[in-house]
This record gives C-alpha cells, sequence and structure tokens, in this order.
C-alpha cells in the first residue's frame, strides 16, 4: 500500500517540478498558448474543450501539485492503520484533477466542472470520518458551494447571449449584462474563498482528516475564488467594487478576532487562512491582482507546512485538538516545534521569511491608495490580529508545563519530516524568489516614517495582546459572551443552520394545521377522495351487473316503443 503513495507522490512531484520550468520559460517570453481540442462535432454544433496556458496557470499548478505530492508523501505515514486509506488516496488525487481542470480552463462551462468536482470531493473528504459532525460540517460545506456552483451557472446563462463562453474574449469591455456576469462572478468566488456572508463552512470543514486540511485550506479550494478573480480583474475593474472590498477587509477582522478566542488548533489556523484570504480578496479590488496572486502562492506553502505540523501534533495527543490540553511540545518534538514556529513566522510577516515580502508589499500599496480610515485602520488592526493569536498559539503549545495529558507518545515519523522539510525551504525562500519573478522591475514606494513603521507598531501591539490574552482573563461574563461571539464568527453557522430550519419548521407547522388539519381538508381534498371511491365502486357495480343492465335497458327501451 505504501509503494501506491510513494508511486503518486513520485508521480506528482516530477510533474510540478517539470510545470514550474515550463512556466518559468512562459513569464520569460510572456508566452499564452490556447489549445483548441474538438471532440465530437455534429452538423454545426461542436463539443470543444480548450486549455489556456499561460504563466499564471502553470505557476499556480506547479504550487499545487508540489503541495499535493508532499501531503501524500505525508499521509503514507499519517493515515497508515487507516482502513480506507486507499480511497483516501484516489479522493486526494481526484481533488488535485479538478483544481487543474478549473485552472487552465478559459471556458467558463469547463471552469464550472472542476469547480463543481473540487466541492463534491471537499465534502466527500469531510466526510470521510463517518460521525454527525463530519456529517454536517459535510452538508454545511456542500451546501454552500452549491450556491457558488449555481452562480457559475447563471454567468454561464448570461454569456450564452454573447455567443460563446470564453470569458477572455468579453473581459475587455462593458456590455449591458455584464453587470450581472461581474455580480455573479464575485458571489461565486466569495462562496469558494469563504468570504462574509459565507464564511461558515471553512471552519467547518476541518472535520476532514488533517492532510487534506492541509491541501484544501492553503492552495486549492479556498483559493479558487481569488484565482477565478485574477482571471476575471479586467472586468472586474471596470466596476466600482469598494463594497465587496469593505466585506474582505471585515472578514479579515471577523477571522482574527475568532482566532484569538478558538481553543482548536486546526479552526485557529482555518481562520487564519480566512483572514489571509481577505487579503488577497482586498488587495485585488484595489487593483493589484499580480499581487494578490504572490500573496496566494508564497501563503499556500507556509499554511501547508502549519497544518502538517499541526498534524503530527495532534497525530501525538492521541487525536487532541483542544490547545489548552498542550504545552512542551517543544522538549518532545523539537524539529516539528521549530518547523511550526518557522511558518508561524512567515504568516506573521517576520522580515526575509516568505511571507514578508508579500505582506509588505500590500501594505506599501495600500498605505499609496486611496481609502478611507475606517478601512486603513481595519487593515492593519488585523495585521496585529494576525500576530495576535500567533503568539498565543505558540505560548499554548510550546511554553509551560504539559498542562492536562499526560498520556502521549511523541513520535517524529521521517516520511513526516522529510515532507516538512521541503516545505520550510519554500516558506523561506519562496517568497523572494517569486518577488524577483513576477516584479522584475522593483516599485518605489517613498512613505513618510511614521507610515513605515505602523506595521511594526501594529506587530508589537499585536504580540503584546497575543501575550497577555494567554495569561489573563476577562470579566467572567463579559468574556463568556464575547468568547460565544467571537468563536461562532459573529453567529453566521447559526444563521446558515439554525435559522433556517427553525423558522422553516415553524412555516411548516403552521401550513400543517391550516391546511391538512383544517377545514379545508374536509371541504376539498376529503370531499373528492370520497367522491372517487364512490365513483370507482359504482363503476364497479355496472361492470359486475352488465348482462342485467342491458336486459332492463332493452326492457324499457321496447315499453317506450309500445307507448310511442
Amino acid at each position: 500500500m505504501l509503494n501506491l503513495f510513494f508511486l503518486f507522490y513520485f508521480f506528482i512531484f516530477i510533474v510540478s517540478i517539470l510545470l514550474l520550468f515550463i512556466g518559468l520559460y512562459f513569464l520569460s517570453l510572456d508566452l499564452v498558448l490556447l489549445i483548441d481540442w474538438e471532440i465530437v462535432s455534429f452538423n454545426s454544433s461542436s463539443l470543444v474543450m480548450t486549455l489556456l496556458i499561460d504563466w499564471m496557470s502553470l505557476l499556480f499548478i506547479s504550487g499545487v501539485m508540489l503541495i499535493s505530492s508532499l501531503v501524500i508523501f505525508y499521509s503514507s505515514s499519517y493515515m497508515f492503520f487507516d482502513i480506507n486509506k486507499v480511497r483516501f488516496l484516489f479522493l486526494v488525487f481526484l481533488f488535485v484533477m479538478s483544481m487543474c481542470l478549473m485552472v487552465l480552463s478559459p471556458n467558463l462551462v469547463s471552469i464550472l466542472l472542476g469547480w463543481d468536482g473540487l466541492g463534491l470531493v471537499s465534502y466527500l473528504l469531510v466526510i470521510y470520518f463517518y460521525n454527525f459532525k463530519s456529517y454536517n460540517a459535510g452538508m454545511l460545506t456542500i451546501l454552500v458551494n452549491r450556491i457558488g456552483d449555481v452562480f457559475i451557472l447563471l454567468g454561464i446563462s448570461v454569456m450564452f447571449d454573447m455567443g460563446g463562453w470564453y470569458f477572455l474574449y468579453y473581459n475587455y469591455y462593458s456590455y449591458g449584462g455584464f453587470n450581472f456576469l461581474f455580480l455573479f462572478i464575485i458571489l461565486a468566488s466569495f462562496t469558494k474563498s469563504a468570504q462574509i456572508p459565507f464564511s461558515a463552512w471553512l471552519p467547518a470543514a476541518m472535520a476532514a482528516p488533517t492532510p487534506v486540511s492541509a491541501l484544501v485550506h492553503s492552495s486549492t479550494l479556498v483559493t479558487a475564488g481569488v484565482y477565478l478573480l485574477i482571471r476575471f480583474y479586467y472586468l472586474i475593474s471596470q466596476f466600482n467594487s469598494s463594497f465587496f472590498l469593505l466585506l474582505s477587509v471585515l472578514t479579515m477582522l471577523m477571522s482574527g478576532l475568532g482566532a484569538n478566542f478558538e481553543f482548536d488548533l486546526k479552526k485557529i489556523i482555518a481562520l487564519s487562512t480566512l483572514s489571509q484570504l481577505g487579503m488577497m480578496m482586498g488587495i485585488l479590488f484595489m487593483g493589484y491582482p499580480i499581487i494578490s496572486f504572490f500573496h496566494l502562492l508564497v501563503h499556500a506553502f507556509f499554511k501547508a507546512l502549519l497544518f502538517l505540523c499541526a498534524g503530527l501534533y495532534i497525530h501525538c495527543l492521541i487525536n487532541s485538538q483542544d490547545i489548552r490540553y498542550m504545552g512542551g511540545l517543544c522538549v518532545g518534538l523539537p524539529y516539528v516545534s521549530s518547523c511550526f514556529i518557522l511558518s508561524n513566522f512567515a504568516l506573521c510577516g517576520l522580515p526575509f521569511l516568505s511571507g514578508f515580502y508579500s505582506k509588505d508589499m500590500i501594505l506599501e500599496v495600500f498605505t499609496m491608495g486611496y481609502y478611507n480610515m475606517f478601512i486603513y485602520f481595519i487593515f492593519y488592526f488585523s495585521i496585529g490580529l494576525t500576530v495576535s493569536y500567533s503568539v498565543r498559539l505558540t505560548y499554548y503549545l510550546m511554553f509551560g508545563f504539559i498542562n492536562l495529558f499526560i498520556m502521549n507518545s511523541f513520535v517524529e515519523d521521517k516520511y513526516m519530516l522529510l515532507s516538512m522539510f521541503i516545505l520550510n525551504l519554500m516558506g523561506i525562500f519562496s517568497g523572494s524568489f517569486l518577488s524577483w519573478l513576477l516584479f522584475s522591475v522593483p516599485q518605489v514606494m517613498i512613505l513618510p516614517l511614521s507610515c513605515k513603521l505602523m506595521v511594526l507598531l501594529f506587530i508589537v501591539l499585536g504580540l503584546f495582546l497575543g501575550y497577555e490574552i494567554s495569561i489573563f482573563s476577562l470579566l467572567p461574563k463579559f468574556h463568556n459572551f464575547m468568547y460565544f461571539y467571537f468563536i461562532s464568527m459573529w453567529f453566521m453557522p447559526y444563521f446558515k443552520t439554525i435559522y433556517f430550519y427553525s423558522s422553516g419548521f415553524v412555516v411548516s407547522n403552521y401550513y400543517l394545521k391550516v391546511l391538512d388539519w383544517g377545514w379545508g381538508e374536509y371541504l376539498l381534498s376529503f370531499v373528492l377522495s370520497v367522491y372517487f371511491i364512490y365513483l370507482g365502486k359504482f363503476y364497479l357495480f355496472l361492470s359486475n351487473n352488465s348482462l342485467k343492465l342491458f336486459y332492463c335497458l332493452f326492457l324499457i327501451f321496447t315499453l317506450l316503443l309500445i307507448f310511442i
């Protein structure tokens, strides 16, 4: 069975390296290749499969495949004792293939195939462990993703009027129905990338196995929405998208506050992903798609590393995910802890790690932009919250005593460590490497000293806040309310689940009483059914006594003739 995992790992890893070099070649010459394959043609109708190959799609698929190969290599040890590990392997492979189809498609119909494949396979992976929590989380995931599929279908119907579904041809001019297309594409991306008000499914999807979380929440499913918006950027730039910018910034704030009050290790990292997605969306709506793509690629590597480290922690602590049970892990798991702290530093934007290059550029460009004080403050405050929850998480995991668990087995598996080592290198070097490639001409931004030091100020404030939240507790009643409010993502999961089916139950109960148990049932439905029953009995009587009836009718007819 291990040989199958290694075979998939080797194949995907080699393909990712090849695609990286081809992508660099395309980037250096600024090449775009459009492959059009006519599968079948009948009369004037033809079924066509199209692939758009350029530097952006090649680099993105290379990153996705590199992370996927390392996750499969990691899973060979992580899922070793699982009964259905072959099913898990094929599901992950299907997931990667769906992502590749979506990335390479310039056609909205084939994008829908990859888009829907991502949603379906993610549902199957979320319900991988058979329990009620997984089923509920999977249902929430698939239903929210179905909303995105519906918006893509509506976008297809809008483009049906244009004469083709190649969005590249229609990106550069505005037309009557294009404001609808703009709205549908943004709403579809918001569902897949879990922006407000569709954020509830992302922490719920943590019910999946941890290697899946590393793959889904770093480079594939959640980044599909951002990638789609980057492709449609020239269409989006023709409209005013300041409202969507506000929603993205509020998503950053909501997820940052939630992560500071959460105690589930995987959910903290998921909320951290949500915060970074809000940042990618925000800088995209400001008008910088390449910087958004840069942060998307860089973030994928250190977030995958963060999840893989978390998976090994959970593995060693007998599948416990509560950070209050953890402590002193740097003693038992030194290498994994060093990887975890390094990826946390990259997430915080520590200078000269990969996250610094993209985050610093985003903040400088944002400071140069013309935006109001409200968005400016929330953006910087969310950066401080990133540092805050990272420090809080590190404090709970690394320092102090082994809190409540004494039955744990610390094992640093060689397969897991090798996959972490490669991601470690990417977490250190990918930022500078990609910044040299994507931005060959450096942009000089002249800012006042106060604006340049603003980032460091909020990082220090976030560091202090994270330490304070770790060791102090607020007033009990206030703390309980704040904890419940922030940890439930501003009550969004309740609005999406309990609110709908509780009110739906009341309405359906009312209709049952009025229609099914009321006078209408007796006056209409019941009377008609009784009438048809009697009518059926009458016809049965007629068919059973047909000879007698014919004889009686004959006598009556004869008597009438005699009397006439």
